[in-house]
């Protein structure tokens, strides 16, 4: 009988299901398991592949797996749809999980460790409070609008309206709107509190890394943006150049060639968006500036926006300091301007 060597697992929250593979890629069992009896099933099974995509607890179960003694790979699940033959079910998915694990060029996601995915939990954190902040003044300033006022856009602007509650606004308000108000204006004082304080958190992590401190000499590179580079992206080794990990973080523009010509649309938007989303809030700044004060001439920053909109220079901005960023982890220097290089 054909030993297996590859098993493709397709986890939930109890029920899990398990497909395995002999070295030919012919199917040996297929079997649902209970999530209390997972690991003494893989304990009994030999030292093989295992395979499961890179979903919710999947780093959890690769670290047990890999205690065992399994080679444990994480696939991204947009790599594994291609490979379910016909309909969905835990057993079809299973299958395709250890299909394509087999494949010679499928691409993997690095295993996070418990420190790791603890790190990533300030940004993670921010990001919610941040959402939980903009959703309050939304509700106040849509509220307001009910009654005739019309607040500006903006946190600095609606912290002004607790005083001015006190004044005119409070008088014309009905006596039972004006509590709810208070409550939601104290509500966003606490967030902002909070976010300051994970603010504070990240800066300190900032100057603590090293890695950071480098990834800060970048310009548009703060400290969240360096802290979370350290701690969401995978290792510079991963990609074989920046163009692969400026790919990778869904800032290369989408093809859609064919007939050998070439057609290049928007940003593709894969990858890691909180980090998209950070180098291309860091760049806008770079941007912004520099149409206000110039940018250096004759560089490529001048150029582009000679004869581009802002916005696109700011996403190529992005796409050009990914790949800084790669070259600065690889070869764990310091940014150099380029005036600044060719002295």
């Amino acid at each position: 009988m054909s030993e297996v060597t590859t098993i493709g697992l397709d986890i939930a929250k109890n029920v899990f299901h398990a497909h395995g593979a002999d070295a030919g890629g012919s199917p040996l069992f297929s079997r649902k398991i209970s999530r209390t009896k997972l690991m003494e099933f893989f304990a009994r099974q030999p030292r093989c592949l295992v395979a499961l995509e890179a979903c919710g607890g999947a780093h959890h179960w690769a670290r047990e797996l890999s205690l065992l003694g399994h080679h444990v790979k994480l696939i991204p699940p947009a790599y594994v749809k291609p490979f379910v033959k016909r309909n969905k079910n835990d057993a079809v998915d299973a299958e395709a999980i250890c299909e394509a694990a087999q494949r010679p060029n499928m691409r993997f996601v690095a295993i996070k460790s418990e420190e790791q995915q603890a790190s990533v939990l300030v940004f993670r954190t921010r990001d919610l409070l941040v959402r939980q902040r903009t959703q309050l003044i939304n509700a106040i300033r849509g509220h307001l609008t009910e009654y005739g006022w019309v607040a500006p856009k903006g946190p600095s602007h609606i912290a002004l309206l607790s005083d001015m509650l006190d004044g005119e606004m409070g008088l014309s308000l009905p006596a039972a709107a004006t509590p709810m108000f208070r409550t939601m204006l104290s509500l966003l004082k606490e967030l902002n509190c909070k976010i300051d304080e994970l603010d504070k958190e990240i800066a300190r992590r900032a100057r603590e890394d090293v890695i950071a401190r480098r990834l800060m000499t970048i310009p548009g590179v703060g400290p969240i943006t360096a802290t979370a580079i350290a701690a969401l992206a995978p290792p510079a080794e991963t990609f074989a150049r920046g163009r692969d990990f400026a790919a990778w973080l869904g800032l290369a523009p989408r093809q859609l060639s064919t007939g050998g010509k070439q057609k290049l649309g928007s940003i593709t938007k894969m990858g890691e968006r909180t980090l998209r989303r950070l180098l291309i809030i860091g760049c806008s700044a770079v941007v912004l500036q520099a149409s206000k004060r110039g940018a250096p001439a004759g560089s490529w920053l001048e150029q582009m926006m000679a004869r581009k909109p802002r916005m696109l220079v700011t996403v190529a901005l992005a796409n050009k300091t990914a790949r800084i960023v790669w070259a600065l982890l690889t070869k764990q220097e310091d940014y150099k301007a380029p005036a600044a290089a060719t002295v």
